[in-house]
């Protein structure tokens, strides 16, 4: 269901993504699911920074938290009202495959298993 955007909507979900990290995630999450883990050796970050950038993401709605074991996993929400416009504002940025790729090459990618 394609619901209508106020500007004051758009502007703060454009302001969560102008940050280029969280738009990193939210381009890399519209694809995989990814953990903490994964964001930490991907951004060269602490947790806590990217815990950080992920509750954002969370707290918004745009992203969804899945529980398997004792880990979390992330991915773009797309039952979020505004998904669609994420979408398109997503639509044109280079793909992010070859991070996870790399990851996966130095034997990073789900190291949380």
């Amino acid at each position: 269901m394609k619901h209508e955007l106020d500007i004051e909507t758009a502007a703060s979900i454009l302001k969560l993504l102008g940050d280029k990290t969280r738009l990193t995630m939210i381009k890399i999450l519209s694809n995989h699911e990814c953990c903490v883990c994964e964001f930490v050796a991907l951004f060269q970050m602490t947790q806590p920074a990217v815990s950080q950038h992920l509750r954002k993401l969370k707290d918004s709605g745009l992203v969804k938290e899945t529980r398997k074991g004792q880990w979390v996993f992330y991915s773009l929400n797309p039952s979020h009202p505004y998904h669609s416009f994420v979408c398109n504002v997503i639509s044109d940025l280079p793909n992010q495959l070859s991070k996870l790729e790399e990851l996966e090459a130095r034997g990073e990618r789900i190291s949380c298993d």
